[in-house]
């Protein structure tokens, strides 16, 4: 008879951690997370996919992979990305995508020699230009002025989404405009879900 009182104790006492458990997990609250290598960031939902503002959306250890897995000049600067999106309110995710479509970066065209992330048009009065484009002592020094531009010249025309930003930044007489907005879109979200190519 005491065994059978230390059996049914013993299922009572699993039965009761079992229903806690149980009501501990219901309602604990659901956390999604990017697995990537890296920590790829924080899961935005699709309604601010084209929206340049906010904190980072990947991290700097990333953008350092990814520069890495392209064989880009500017590979080991991801730091400097990151803190530069992250001082301006910018997503540096979008600058990485803008910087993979302008020169895949930094491996063809001009970039490769200005040290550009966005291949910016030269100004009068720019120190230093390289052709038609701004040119920088290094890659962190073109990331800088790339969020500057952003933060100066777009943003306070409320020109906050890839949309609305890509037919003032590369205007449509000499790209082609909806091309350039689905590349940086569909790149931000092959970023954001730890992938470091469009599929």
């Amino acid at each position: 008879m005491s065994r059978f009182l230390v059996n049914l104790v013993g299922l009572v006492l699993i039965i009761g951690a079992l229903t806690l458990g149980l009501a501990w997990y219901s309602s604990a609250p659901l956390v999604k997370h990017v697995q990537a290598s890296g920590n790829a960031g924080v899961v935005r939902s699709s309604s601010d996919a084209a929206n340049i503002l906010g904190t980072p959306s990947i991290s700097a250890a990333f953008i350092d992979q990814v520069l890495t897995h392209y064989g880009s000049p500017a590979a080991g600067t991801g730091k400097a990305l990151y803190e530069d999106g992250g001082m301006y309110g910018i997503d540096p995710a979008f600058a990485l995508a803008f910087f993979w479509h302008e020169s895949t970066f930094g491996l063809y065209g001009a970039a490769h020699a200005t040290k550009s992330l966005g291949n910016i048009i030269c100004t009068p009065g720019y120190p230093s230009c390289i052709g038609r484009f701004r040119a920088y002592s290094s890659w962190e020094a073109g990331y800088l002025d790339w969020f500057r531009l952003l933060k100066s010249e777009y943003l306070p025309r409320g020109l906050t989404t890839v949309d609305a930003i890509i037919p003032v930044y590369a205007p449509g007489s000499e790209n082609n405009v909806p091309a350039y907005v689905s590349a940086v879109k569909q790149m931000v979200a092959a970023l954001r879900s730890g992938r470091m190519e469009v599929a």
